[in-house]
């Protein structure tokens, strides 16, 4: 894993980016993490907690708190920006996906071919569209009464939401969707309708806690398979996104906006390896 530390800013900055994207249709909060290089501390910060008391606390809390502010400062301009030029920014989101691509494949240890890594990485693939055969929950009306059906069925969905929040590539909304709880959560949220939420939340808080010590064991001992998985889970999510052939005018704007999303994840990913770099030479001295 990633032993490089961002500062105070940096860190507020990509928790920053992570909150204004995540609400965008198909985009995965935990993909645009990994795009920036803080995913695996967020996996470690969460899973070790109590071994790193102190330093986990204040990143998570900055990380949070710049979520938070770019969910409330980029939420409506994005969806806007998105309204009005749909086809060129979901090529942007496209772009960002395939300039992470080196960096995850660096992660991974990647060095020669093997047969496995293609494997790995449909099974990472297999595994989001798997996600469209999840059965559908109860009827609207039961899941906001109060009552044990409905509390266990919460208590499971928030579990299930919980690990779409964690591993990139796949959508916490389009989850949600499948499982006929999108609309019901929405209403929840904004009536603040707590036999409804406090299921939803403990299942996410439990499945939030246990994926990501899983994951961060898996990172650790199998990382080759456990980071090209996550790849065919983040190139699953292109389908979502994906928002057809341009025409007109698209024909050249898209291509350019492609190139714009691969270009600045690639630069961004050579700084952060640069950065690293610097500060194992520095360690070292």
């Amino acid at each position: 894993m990633n032993g490089k530390k961002d500062g105070a800013a940096l860190t507020f900055v990509k928790g920053l980016i992570v909150g204004g994207t995540m609400l965008v249709p198909g985009v995965s909060g935990g993909s645009m993490a990994m795009i920036l290089g803080v995913y695996d501390r967020l996996v470690s910060s969460v899973s070790s907690f109590f071994k790193h008391k102190k330093e986990s606390f204040f990143f998570l809390l900055l990380f949070a708190l710049g979520g938070g502010t770019g969910a409330l400062l980029f939420a409506q301009p994005l969806g806007d920006l998105i309204e009005a030029c749909r086809m060129p920014m979901l090529y942007f989101f496209i772009g960002a996906v395939a300039g992470s691509v080196p960096m995850i494949c660096k992660e991974a240890k990647v060095e020669r071919f093997d047969w496995r890594q293609p494997v790995y990485v449909a099974a990472g693939i297999l595994c989001v569209s798997a996600l469209s055969f999840l059965p559908e929950g109860p009827s609207a009306d039961s899941m906001m009464e109060a009552g044990v059906g409905s509390f266990i069925w919460l208590l499971a969905a928030g579990f299930i939401a919980a690990v779409a929040l964690v591993l990139p590539g796949i959508s916490v909304s389009y989850l949600l969707l499948m499982m006929g709880l999108y609309d019901e959560t929405m209403k929840a949220i904004g009536e603040l309708y707590f036999p409804f939420l406090i299921p939803l939340g403990a299942g996410l808080a439990l499945g939030v806690i246990l994926t990501t010590k899983v994951l961060e064991t898996a990172m650790k001992r199998h990382p080759q398979g456990t980071y090209l998985i996550i790849l065919g889970f983040m190139l699953a999510s292109v389908a979502e996104i994906f928002p057809g052939i341009p025409a007109g005018l698209d024909w050249l704007v898209c291509p350019a906006a492609l190139a714009a999303g691969f270009t600045a994840i690639w630069l961004i990913s050579r700084l952060e390896a640069r950065g690293g770099a610097q500060s194992g030479n520095v360690a070292a001295e």
